[in-house]
């Protein structure tokens, strides 16, 4: 049986220099610390960090009680209130916003304070684009759905800037962004999707067209994960959503002559290693 593993799965840039932020203070050992929100969405890494004394506080009232420490801001980024009050208690900041976010950040910003509506294609309640929302003036439209872009009205007399969450689906943002064009408003449209996010996706994409079995790697929490799984599920019927490789060993793989892997841009290399170890062995 052939066995192919997506040469993008696993860590990303981004998440990469997160984790290796957080080890790095865990190594200075200069009193607390904590991250903003879990630093990335894997679980197998919180409780990694959680075991060398990490903490992790969830929202703006735990980070108002401390005192004193380190805090570490997330790789999805938070808004300007976040920085602002961490300064003001007088707390150490290291901020590990994956690059591609922070370029987000500066956009929203400055069109919004020209005056524009910011309109981000993603998902509300996702931390990266809570972040995003903090650093626009104005009001803010969150798209996720064709339905909600068919609805969607502008106030009046607003120029629009469309961004997207860095891990939305490059098809879906096309066709809610058309959806929107059509309506006749004066938008700007900047496509702001990763492209270590969009080659992972096309890469997942073909794997899956020729597996009989696709094994998608990931956080439960993970967005760019699940976006993987509807990609590779729409290709292949035969696919499976894993965080580790406990939750794969109960499933009976079909007998197939192909079974493709990938993991999310959380997802680290040893949990990769491991699933694709046992694939060869057990199938």
């Amino acid at each position: 049986m052939e066995v192919i593993v997506a040469k993008t799965a696993g860590f990303c840039f981004g998440v990469q220099r997160a984790v290796d932020k957080v080890y790095e203070q865990t190594e200075k050992k200069k009193g607390p610390i904590y991250t903003y929100g879990p630093i990335i969405h894997n679980e197998e890494v919180v409780k990694d960090l959680e075991a060398r004394g990490v903490r992790v506080i969830e929202s703006r009232r735990e980070l108002e009680q401390l005192a004193s420490g380190t805090v570490i801001i997330r790789s999805h980024g938070v808004g300007r209130d976040i920085y602002r009050l961490i300064q003001e208690k007088g707390l150490e900041l290291v901020d590990a916003t994956c690059p591609f976010v922070k370029k987000i950040h500066r956009i929203v910003e400055k069109e919004s304070r020209e005056g524009k509506q910011i309109v981000i294609i993603g998902s509300d309640s996702h931390p990266e684009v809570e972040g995003i929302k903090g650093w626009c003036v104005g009001k803010t439209t969150v798209i996720a759905t064709e339905e909600e872009a068919e609805g969607f009205v502008p106030e009046a007399g607003k120029n629009l800037c469309i961004v997207s969450q860095t891990t939305f689906n490059n098809n879906k943002f096309k066709n809610l962004v058309e959806i929107i064009s059509k309506k006749g408003y004066d938008s700007n449209a900047i496509n702001t999707i990763c492209s270590a996010t969009d080659e992972r996706q096309r890469e997942a994409a073909q794997i899956a067209k020729r597996a009989g079995a696709m094994i998608v790697i990931g956080g439960r929490h993970s967005s760019n994960t699940q976006k993987l799984f509807e990609i590779c599920q729409k290709e292949c019927e035969n696919t499976y959503y894993i965080q580790t490789l406990v939750d794969l060993e109960p499933i009976l793989l079909p007998p197939v002559d192909c079974v493709g892997i990938t993991a999310g841009a959380s997802t680290p290399n040893h949990i990769i290693k491991e699933v694709q170890t046992y694939v060869r062995n057990e199938f």
